[in-house]
Parts: structure tokens; sequence; C-alpha cells
């Protein structure tokens, strides 16, 4: 019997690309590294994925509501090698589907950094 895969849909704690346009003000635009907090049934259901937008801005360094997690992969340019921060303060709610999402580099965040992430993110928004 032939295995048939089952499509890919995000799963928490895993890195994906999205297509943030259009965007106001200060959010993040284009297509960028997002980590994914909502579950993956929840995902899969909705088309809706929630998380938070990753960035490599220097000045991130020191923001208090971002969390670094390692260098960037999958980057091109001057953006390659250096730090990636996810944005606690901006939380998202996108289709993943209509926004064409795909697997990151990154894969999935290690426990440490994403444990970290919700510690922040419960900081702002003081659910837990």
């Amino acid at each position: 019997m032939v295995a048939v895969a089952k499509p890919w849909v995000p799963e928490r704690q895993e890195a994906i690309w999205i297509d943030c346009n259009p965007q106001a003000g200060r959010e993040v635009r284009d297509p960028h590294p997002f980590v994914v907090l909502s579950p993956r049934a929840f995902n899969e259901r909705t088309s809706l994925v929630i998380g938070l937008p990753m960035a490599t801005a220097e000045y991130n360094a020191d923001n208090p509501f971002a969390v670094a997690v390692g260098s960037a992969k999958g980057a091109k340019g001057a953006k390659a090698g250096k730090t990636s921060y996810v944005l606690c303060h901006q939380p998202k709610s996108f289709d993943w589907r209509i926004r064409g999402a795909s697997p990151h580099p990154m894969k999935r965040l290690e426990d440490a950094p994403f444990a970290e992430i919700r510690a922040v993110l419960n900081q702002i928004v003081q659910l837990a």
C-alpha cells in the first residue's frame, strides 16, 4: 500500500513564509517569516493562522518585545546571517492559504525560545 502524504498545514511553533501585504503604518510588509502560535487543527479548519512576524532589523536588539531566535535562514543579500527577532508586540491573523504561506528554512523553533516568546506575549496580553 502506498502512503499518501498529507497536504502541508502550518503547525504551532513552526516558522513559515507569509505575504503580509497589504499593510499599514508600522506593520511588517511583503513576504515575511512568521512564527505560528495557533495549533495545526485550528489552522487546517479555518484557513487562518495566528502568529508573530520575524524581522532582522538591528534596532530590535533593544526592543523589549522582540525575542532573538538565531541567525536568519533563507535570507538573501544583506539579511543573510543577521539575528532574527520574533516581534511579540505584533500578533497577526492571516488566511495562510490565500496568502500562499510556505515552510521557512528555519522549520520549527526550539522549545526554549518559543517559551520565551510566549512569556513576552503574555506580558503584553496578560491571558495566562
